[in-house]
């Protein structure tokens, strides 16, 4: 069985390196003002206050009774004041004001939550009459970071204290000293009844965590997922997490890029932020499924191209009259363009690119024959890629920056290609293009992380990664 313990433990061994950053592949910050407010949000709208109000049924029969604090070698024993105390009955929890979250992270260990909350109590006092008290309350918690038997990061809680602040008597009356016995039984009561917030709070926040890992769907080419490929780091003022994107085809199969992973060095974060990387691997396995699926690949007939692009023998000598002059005139054209290898995405200098190599064969079209194969090219078309968030996605578009051919075969004579570059740019502009770009429409998947939304992320292209920045909501 997978101890969690050992895992959590083992955190006091590691401490952020840059040797780390270099060698993993999705890596995201994750700030500690962002963990506070999906502590905040956890408890805004949802029942985990609610459940704590009328746990306390009755302070005679409930806390100070037979069975309570009271009664049967409780805290304070028969006799004394117990008259006196009798004479309070049906203190109940009513009101739990919205607690406010403080959160200080503990390198090498995990996090110290602390709730401020305001505890309101109702019941009778004596001779019957209404009875309001106040109590201001710290819950302060240790959690411990570690991963669950599931892989997947998740907070425990190691310890929890509260600290009772002022309390101020509302309305009713109450004696002096079964004031000091209210008091003391508070100090002995709250902790069990207000640490349960603590751990309703880590069902959400966990739930948050491991959403994480979750199948992301890539349009309708296939899957992402992320797992954790070392465990959490904790800093000062961010847990960082890092990941593997696994990328798989409809039909379950992996799909891994041959080429070896390229480093990535992160810049310093700035406070109050979060943080994600995208790394070129993640783009390349994305295009490894876009090959394996062959649509990279596309067969260009003239019903696809536009009338302004010319798709006819007399258009092509005419660029070519030497070489192509003797072509029987106005018969269509149709281009194959296969892609070669598949493609390596280069993030570079602040600049998004595409090598795509492929090969190219320019046939005389005949609708319901044989095509006749005119000439062959090996090109690499250089694509620019534009890059856009959403709140989930990094969305991907490719524009035609420039073209470089070479003749690989010919029917007739060789001729220089740089004349059809031109004419096939426009062709691929009007018709490659814009198929290309409907695949990637779905966009890349980001980590779901305590749903950090990416929607208004700063966008930076560094060596080898996007690196997405955004405010933390804390």
């Amino acid at each position: 069985m997978f101890s969690i313990l050992s895992v959590v433990l083992f955190f006091g061994l590691l401490t952020p390196s840059q040797e780390l950053l270099e060698t993993v592949g999705t890596i995201a910050r994750i700030d500690k003002d962002e963990l506070a407010s999906a502590v905040q949000n956890s408890l805004v709208g949802g029942p985990i206050l609610q459940n704590v109000l009328g746990t306390v049924t009755s302070l005679n029969q409930g806390l100070l009774g037979s069975g309570g604090l009271l009664g049967g070698g409780g805290l304070l024993g028969f006799g004394g004041i117990v008259g006196a105390v009798q004479q309070v009955s049906g203190l109940k929890i009513e009101e739990l004001t919205l607690p406010k979250v403080s959160l200080n992270l503990l390198p090498g260990f995990g996090v110290r939550l602390n709730l401020l909350t305001k505890v309101g109590l109702h019941g009778s006092g004596p001779l019957g009459s209404l009875l309001q008290l106040s109590a201001e309350v710290n819950v302060s918690s240790k959690l411990a970071l570690g991963i669950s038997p599931r892989g997947t990061p998740i907070l425990i809680v190691k310890s929890c204290d509260t600290l009772l602040g002022h309390i101020s008597l509302l309305s009713g009356l109450l004696p002096t000293p079964l004031f000091g016995v209210v008091e003391q039984t508070l100090f002995q009561v709250l902790p069990r009844l207000l640490c349960p917030i603590v751990e309703s709070i880590l069902v959400v926040v966990n739930e948050l965590l491991s959403a994480v890992l979750g199948l992301v769907p890539l349009g309708a080419l296939g899957t992402v997922e992320f797992t954790l490929a070392t465990l959490p780091i904790i800093s000062n003022q961010y847990i960082q997490l890092d990941f593997n994107p696994v990328v798989k085809s409809v039909s379950g199969n992996l799909i891994d890029f041959p080429e070896p992973r390229k480093p990535i060095k992160l810049p310093p974060k700035e406070d109050h932020t979060s943080q994600v990387t995208v790394p070129s691997y993640l783009f390349n396995t994305v295009f490894a499924l876009l090959q394996t699926n062959g649509a990279l690949d596309l067969d260009i007939t003239p019903e696809l191209v536009p009338s302004r692009v010319p798709m006819t023998t007399t258009a092509l000598a005419g660029l070519l009259p030497t070489a192509l002059g003797t072509l029987p005139p106005n018969h269509p054209l149709m281009i194959t363009l296969r892609v070669r290898e598949v493609p390596a995405f280069v993030l570079k200098s602040g600049k998004a690119s595409l090598p795509l190599p492929v090969t190219m064969e320019v046939f005389v079209y005949h609708p319901h024959g044989i095509p006749d194969s005119l000439f062959s090219l090996n090109s690499v078309l250089t694509l620019s890629a534009h890059l856009a968030t959403s709140a989930t996605k990094l969305h991907v578009s490719l524009s035609l920056e420039r073209l470089s051919a070479k003749l690989a075969s010919s029917y007739s004579a060789n001729f220089d290609v740089s004349h059809l570059e031109e004419w096939l740019s426009d062709v691929l502009r009007a018709t490659y293009l814009p198929k290309l770009n409907v695949h990637l429409d779905g966009g890349i998947p980001l980590p779901k992380i305590l749903n950090v939304n990416f929607a208004n992320a700063a966008l930076e292209i560094i060596d080898n990664a996007v690196l997405l920045t955004v405010a933390s909501r804390g």
